[in-house]
């Protein structure tokens, strides 16, 4: 924790892959609220002990808005330190081309979801001049495999530059695009990487990565093999 205090952390997507190996990496330091779309009862035994959890679901981003918000109300906070982004799908079409209805639930999930809780949670992080993280992928800069998610997440590099630009001086933004990373990501989305698999970077360095850039406030930032060989997992400023 920075200066001994005790943060109060929201993160999307807190119940599995990424946001959960970050939930942990967190747990016992800090007041953790986790967000996720299955059920309470579905994830209880998961997440760490003594964390809230709130059912939002990404794929109506008004909605899923609205119950940030109520969650925070319900912990009785009346600011946020540091808010996780993180929530998102990827789908692998296999004839290379995007249905319409892949195209849409891509964006709302990965994109237009983002950009209304960031607007929803503006109050409660400029009251605590806290921190908003984006949470990409090095997809952004384009992939032939998963083409819609790969314009997701270049929209949410652009969406934390404008909202850097916008909220400066008063709330911290920034977004980090996490390198291939050993989740079950690729699994639902329907693609095999093969044997790339194996040279894919563990959750949990990839999590330490992410906590130290998340301390920092630095924007943009890759969390990539180059990171990792250069002790990315071991050094760096923690949360």
């Amino acid at each position: 924790m920075i200066g001994g205090k005790s943060r109060r952390i929201l993160i999307t997507g807190g119940n599995a892959g990424i946001g959960l190996a970050l939930a942990k990496r967190f747990a016992g330091r800090h007041q953790l609220l986790l967000s996720g779309r299955k059920p309470h009862e579905d994830v209880a035994e998961l997440i760490p002990a003594g964390s809230a959890y709130i059912v939002a679901d990404q794929s109506q981003p008004e909605a899923s808005a609205s119950a940030l918000v109520e969650g925070i109300r319900e912990q009785g906070w009346d600011g946020l330190d540091n808010a996780v982004l993180n929530a998102g799908i990827g789908l692998a079409p296999k004839s290379g081309i995007d249905t319409t209805e892949a195209i849409r639930q891509t964006l709302d999930v990965n994109l237009a979801a983002a950009i209304a809780q960031a607007r929803a949670l503006y109050p409660f992080l400029e009251k605590s001049r806290g921190t908003l993280t984006l949470v990409g992928s090095v997809a952004h800069k384009g992939s032939a495999t998963i083409p819609a998610y790969a314009a997701s997440k270049a929209g949410l590099h652009g969406l934390a530059r404008a909202l850097r630009s916008e909220w400066g001086g008063q709330i911290a933004v920034q977004i980090i695009h996490p390198g291939p990373t050993k989740t079950d990501m690729h699994d639902k989305a329907g693609y095999d990487p093969g044997r790339m698999r194996a040279l894919f970077l563990s959750v949990d360095d990839v999590a330490k990565m992410m906590a130290s850039a998340i301390a920092g406030r630095r924007s943009p930032v890759t969390t990539s093999w180059v990171r990792f060989l250069n002790g990315g997992s071991f050094t760096g400023r923690g949360l």
